[in-house]
């Protein structure tokens, strides 16, 4: 269902709105009556009720055709829907996740800051109790949908706020669109790839947000940011095997109908190792990725070894196949009619955003640390 989709309607309008930087919000809400903007909710607030695994199967389709509509994807429905949903209460669902589901409105979450990206637990963005309500302050810097249409915020976020003294002490709050003291910031243009994906700066002045807004305990919100990061980096590792299948179909198909010399140019040993060796790669990461996925509890923590591991095999991996696309299409490859040059620019983001490579080594080798030798 979702190639078709993506063949039919996603595919036509991808050079378009990464040339122009738009995000394609009408495309977007036919997501949700396919079900997947929703996918990993319970049926009773909209979602259809899917696991890891189907996370992983909309995610590599969706990025073939078009990373930056699929980066917009993830950040609705894994960091805000499928988070809400996990941590929220039972009134909190009913009033935000119906209307994610259907696409009617697109939600986004903030959790990096100008000073705080890999180092998120020193964010200093604070939330201080006032009443009955919470005063949020301060700043979050590369958050997805965080404007839709350059001009104002995106619909609804989950933030996370430092609420007390330890590093650990933070909170998440449900802050919507029109809520005095929110507002766009920045508008992040002319970035590398995911272009039609809209990144911004979001401003919290003063923002008052009641109790009820609060989604899980206060000073308890890292369990949540842990485990919603771990779905995050399968679903980018996801991302990347389709990046790489886009490439590997784009170079086969050129190398068999391209001539050079009186025979096609896949008759070469040169060429034939770029696209042997990509395949190999990409198989290696699409296992990798689906055990992973298969083995993955959306409920649960501890799956930081493979979660981390995926993603740092499978964005490099990307990104390889993508610069060997290029190559074997040689000038064309170079330019956008082909799409590779937007793929091998797209697919370097996963090297940094859900995790830089750097924090994947760390967090794995912590992972060692802790547990000794023995493998899971």
């Amino acid at each position: 269902m979702l190639r078709q989709f993506c063949e039919n309607k996603v595919e036509p309008q991808a050079l378009e709105h990464n040339a122009k930087e738009m995000f394609n919000r009408e495309l977007f809400r036919e997501l949700g009556d396919l079900g997947c903007l929703g996918i990993t909710v319970a049926e009773e607030y909209g979602g259809s009720a899917m696991d890891a695994t189907a996370v992983v199967i909309a995610m590599e389709e969706l990025s073939a055709s078009d990373p930056a509509f699929c980066l917009s994807y993830l950040a609705h429905a894994l960091l805000f829907v499928n988070n809400l949903s996990l941590n929220g209460t039972h009134n909190q669902k009913l009033k935000y996740l119906p209307s994610a589901c259907d696409g009617s409105k697109v939600g986004g979450m903030c959790m990096s800051e100008p000073g705080a990206g890999t180092d998120v637990l020193g964010m200093a963005t604070k939330a201080v109790k006032d009443g009955d309500d919470w005063v949020i302050n301060g700043q979050k810097m590369w958050i997805t949908n965080g404007t839709l249409d350059g001009k104002t915020t995106g619909d609804v976020f989950l933030v996370y706020a430092r609420t007390g003294e330890k590093r650990t002490d933070l909170s998440m709050f449900i802050v919507e669109k029109d809520m005095p003291g929110f507002s766009l910031g920045q508008k992040i243009e002319n970035k590398l790839g995911m272009r039609a994906s809209m990144t911004a700066e979001l401003v919290f002045e003063d923002v008052r947000v009641p109790a009820e807004n609060v989604v899980g305990t206060v000073n308890g919100a890292s369990i949540c940011m842990m485990r919603n990061l771990e779905i995050e980096r399968v679903a980018l590792a996801a991302m990347s095997t389709g990046i790489a299948r886009r490439c590997i179909e784009e170079m086969n198909k050129y190398a068999t109908q391209r001539k050079a010399f009186g025979k096609s140019i896949n008759e070469y040993g040169q060429i034939q190792k770029q696209i042997a060796e990509s395949y190999a790669e990409y198989m290696a990461g699409k296992a990798y990725t689906y055990h992973t996925s298969n083995n993955l509890d959306l409920n649960s923590t501890g799956n930081v070894l493979d979660s981390d591991g995926v993603k740092l095999y499978a964005a490099k991996m990307s990104k390889e196949v993508a610069d060997r696309a290029i190559q074997v299409l040689g000038g064309n490859g170079y330019t956008g009619e082909y799409r590779v040059e937007q793929m091998w620019r797209d697919a370097k983001l996963l090297e940094i955003g859900g995790g830089t490579n750097e924090a994947h080594h760390k967090n794995m080798v912590n992972w060692f640390k802790k547990s000794g030798a023995e493998l899971p």
